[in-house]
């Protein structure tokens, strides 16, 4: 009895407190935050176990690589432990629950009336607060190692993504367009794995080759595509893209257009190397 009371108790308290809708902003901003220490320090942790080289690595390396995802293979001359950082975690988690939100459930249907610009739901609000917690340790991570850890480039790329999510979150506008270009996450995990192999020393094996092939077309269809696609769905709804705040109908415009001149940039970079690698390729 005692137990389903404490049960009772807690459920309460998350539906009053941590979960009421002015609180969800921050209650997930903050989960966010925790989530991405805990992913951190359990790759710094299962590496240092698991992984030979890992000591050997740099500080910056090792920073880097507890924030990054790396796959688990084992031969028979070594066992090479790869594990799941912060930036690969949260991509697989963002993708998911765009693709959702978006495809999976009525929350962005044409069907439904009104504006899409002002849909949203406290699933929604909390998703997008535990990415703005990932966005905010990650992009702390940057300035605080400075430019070890990526240039003004990611600087840019992430104080972008931050404020269209922060805004979307706390004001409910804008979330379609928001996790559409969130999808584009999907490529992260291939990228972290690229560097990884680099810094493992395999940039000459097959998984090198065919993770930069996967990391291509997912580039292609989720930085390039999607983005055209998020252009042509607001030219197919400008009218309920006018009705946003001023600042929110600036950001809706601006933020994709940015993103998506640097991932054309960025694509043009994975095209040579593509083409450089295979050239190489025996």
């Amino acid at each position: 009895m005692a137990m389903s009371d404490y049960k009772y108790q807690a459920q309460a308290m998350m539906r009053d407190y941590l979960l009421a809708d002015p609180l969800v902003p921050y209650t997930s901003v903050l989960v966010g935050i925790v989530l991405c220490k805990m992913a951190y320090d359990l790759t710094r942790l299962l590496s240092s176990f698991y992984f030979k080289g890992y000591s050997s690595l740099t500080k910056i390396q090792r920073i880097e690589w507890n924030n990054r995802c790396v796959f688990c293979q084992k031969t028979q001359n070594q066992y090479i432990y790869i594990a799941q950082g912060m930036s690969s975690a949260h991509a697989i988690y963002i993708t998911a629950i765009s693709l959702y939100l978006v495809l999976s459930t009525d929350l962005f249907s044409d069907h439904l009336k009104g504006p899409i610009t002002f849909r949203n739901s406290i699933i929604s609000t909390f998703a997008l607060g535990v990415s703005v917690g990932y966005f905010i340790t990650d992009l702390a991570m940057i300035f605080w190692l400075y430019p070890s850890l990526g240039g003004m480039e990611y600087v840019l790329h992430h104080t972008l993504s931050l404020v269209a999510i922060v805004y979307t979150m706390l004001s409910g506008e804008g979330q379609f367009y928001t996790y559409i270009v969130l999808i584009s996450e999907t490529t992260t995990p291939e990228i972290n794995l690229r560097w990884f192999l680099d810094t493992a020393g395999l940039k000459k094996s097959s998984a090198y080759l065919v993770n930069g092939i996967l990391m291509f077309v997912a580039w292609l269809v989720a930085r390039i595509f999607l983005f055209i696609y998020v252009f042509y769905h607001i030219y197919l709804h400008y009218s309920q893209v006018e009705q946003m705040h001023a600042f929110g109908y600036y950001l809706t415009l601006l933020v994709p257009s940015v993103l998506f001149v640097m991932n054309t940039m960025w694509f043009v970079k994975i095209l040579k190397g593509v083409k450089k690698t295979l050239a190489k390729w025996p």
